[in-house]
Order: C-alpha cells, then structure tokens, then sequence
C-alpha cells in the first residue's frame, strides 16, 4: 500500500520505519521538499521510501498517518490541501498538547471538544481514526516489547476507516484493540495524556501503557 506520514519526527519516523519493514511505499511529508530530517530518513530506507511535501505527500498516499505536533495539525492539513485526503483513511496520532508553559503541558482543546473532532471537521470526506496517541513511538509499532499485553484505543465515525487502522494496528502486533465509538470518543483518550506525562515524570521512562482488565 502507498502510505503517507506527515511528520519527520521521532513518531513520524518510527511508524514509517516500521511501515517499510512491513513491505508498503511510504513517502514522509514535511513542509519542505527537501527538509534534512525527511531525506536522511528516505536515504537510509530504500527505494520504498520517499520524501515531498505535505501536499505530494498526502496525494501520495492512499492512506494517511498525520504524526504532527498538535499545535500544527490544523494548519499543516491546509497545507496539505484537505482535497488530497478525500476518501481516505486518515490515522491521527497528534494529541492537543500546549507546551508554552513548560513542562508538564496542557490540553489546548479538551471536554466538550477534541483534536480528533477538528480534524475530522477539517476533513469532512475523509475517514479518521484518532488512535496510538496514547503511548511512546517504540510501543506504538512494538507492543510486545512489553512483559504483558496491553490496549489501545479506536474512535472514528467511519466503519471502513476503522476496519482499515485495525488491520494496520494488527499488522504492528497489536491484539488488545478497543473501539471505543465515534470520533468525539477521542476526548477520552486525548485527555490521558495530562496522566501519561505525570506517570513519565514519575517513573522516569516512557517505556508504559495503560491495560483495560474486565472481571
């Protein structure tokens, strides 16, 4: 499958280098074409991967990886042209974190909203999912690097969007997947994160997830 990941960095690179282990042609979009991050990162991945901007980047792909700061998602889908993720499946990482006064950092959007929301309203014929934000970049593509299995979480409003991120979170290892419902689901998981910055404050790694356990 083309794939597109929008983000050069750590989380942008972990999921398109586990994306080219898995056999699909990724091209990593940025806001330039020819911004280090994205070719060195192509240079050492073969002939599957690419590099452009967000826009070639997004018509690249026939699914869609947004692996953006929050702060900039919105503004990074406009450059992308909201036409260019017409129809597709769009996985959204970003959580709406403000680190403007430091760390730990707030949530710029929460309660009644969600950056998972705003994006799906950015994208109106697209299908997003909003899922892996909760955990590190090594543990989205390597949950059994853990001792136990653990969870994570789907909330979209398409069943297309959501069977297509499930096959994908299948093909990382994932087997403890939880839809939680529609897209405004992701405030749940987008407001974890004041917790999971605590918890790696205090336990001093990210190497952590959360593990739904039913009686």
């Amino acid at each position: 499958m083309k794939i597109a990941v929008l983000g050069t960095g750590v989380v942008g690179q972990t999921i398109a280098d586990k994306l080219i282990s898995l056999g699909h042609q990724v091209k990593m979009g940025s806001r330039s074409a020819t911004n280090e991050k994205a070719t060195n990162w192509a240079t050492q991945n073969g002939a599957e991967a690419s590099t452009g901007t967000f826009a070639e980047a997004a018509a690249f792909g026939e699914l869609i990886f947004l692996a953006t700061k929050g702060d900039a998602t919105l503004d990074i889908i406009q450059q992308a042209g909201p036409d260019n993720f017409r129809n597709k499946t769009v996985i959204d990482i970003s959580n709406p974190l403000d680190f403007s006064n430091g760390f730990p950092p707030f949530l710029s959007i929460t309660n009644t909203n969600s950056l998972g929301e705003e994006v799906q309203t950015a994208l109106p014929h697209a299908y997003v999912v909003k899922t892996l934000n909760t955990l590190s970049a090594h543990l989205m593509v390597a949950p059994g690097s853990l001792p136990e299995e653990t969870s994570v979480f789907l909330s979209g409003n398409a069943a297309a969007g959501k069977a297509q991120a499930r096959a994908i979170l299948e093909s990382f290892g994932w087997q403890n997947i939880i839809d939680l419902g529609d897209i405004t689901t992701a405030r749940g998981t987008e407001q974890l994160l004041p917790l999971w910055v605590r918890l790696y404050a205090k336990l001093g790694t990210a190497n952590f997830n959360f593990k739904i356990v039913l009686e």
